[in-house]
């Protein structure tokens, strides 16, 4: 069977002496959802994190497309294709909207119009505001402008961390739609959330994560349905 489009395998590591990932392993595949949950200081934005590259792996390797990426820096990660939104200090808030989604396109040589319209039709009040100073906006049109900016890399994999945190139910759900259309466009995408229970009914894949080490992997209907997963993760 081929490898996933990405994947982090039995990553372990951690920020200085201490390990907080244990043979933790994170996959999805080109167009699919696939979704990071579990209890606070469960390791979730970590393994994320140690996908990206920001993070050094004492065992364990990160492939994307079939490459080994594991030694590579964030930025050299970004040139092969991979986009990450932060879940703070993901803006430019004294540039406009416009700004900030000009410096997504800091890696290109092209014309990158043609992004820039996709993104508009994607996020129309982007379009609206583009001459705004981003920090001005919402929180849930900062996420977009976030959202947006690394779009802007055409990047193969999107990897968000926390991308409905402090928004409302409202904007999360008018976030995570926006989510699965970027999916259909053929761009994988690798998700953490809180919002577990609304994360897994759109998520290909589920891993819920308890210290630092996988627990339960399956579907997001699967996990759903799963009555551990849903009584000790889902609030029953």
């Amino acid at each position: 069977m081929a490898d996933p489009f990405l994947i982090g395998d039995a990553m372990t590591g951690g920020y200085g002496a201490a390990d907080i990932l244990h043979s933790c392993t994170i996959a999805v595949e080109k167009g699919e959802i696939a979704v990071i949950v579990g209890p606070n200081g469960a390791g979730k934005s970590t393994a994320m994190k140690a996908v990206f590259g920001m993070l050094k792996l004492r065992e364990g390797r990160v492939m994307l497309d079939g490459e080994d990426i594991t030694k590579l820096t964030p930025q050299a990660r970004v040139a092969k294709g991979m986009g990450f939104v932060p879940q703070t200090h993901n803006i430019f808030p004294s540039m406009t909207v416009e700004e900030n989604l000009e410096m997504g396109a800091f890696i290109r040589r092209d014309d990158f119009q043609d992004t820039m319209t996709q993104i508009y039709d994607l996020f129309p009040i982007l379009k609206d505001k583009r001459n705004q100073a981003a920090g001005e906006l919402s929180g849930g049109q900062r996420q977009q402008v976030a959202v947006g900016r690394a779009l802007m890399t055409r990047p193969k994999v999107l990897m968000l961390d926390e991308p409905t945190a402090g928004v409302s139910p409202i904007v999360m759900d008018e976030l995570f739609d926006r989510i699965i259309e970027i999916a259909r466009t053929g761009i994988s995408i690798l998700m953490v959330e809180q919002n577990a229970r609304q994360a897994l009914e759109i998520a290909d894949k589920g891993y819920v994560l308890v210290q630092g080490a996988n627990r339960f992997t399956d579907t997001g209907k699967a996990l759903m349905a799963d009555p551990e997963v849903r009584r000790s993760f889902l609030g029953g």
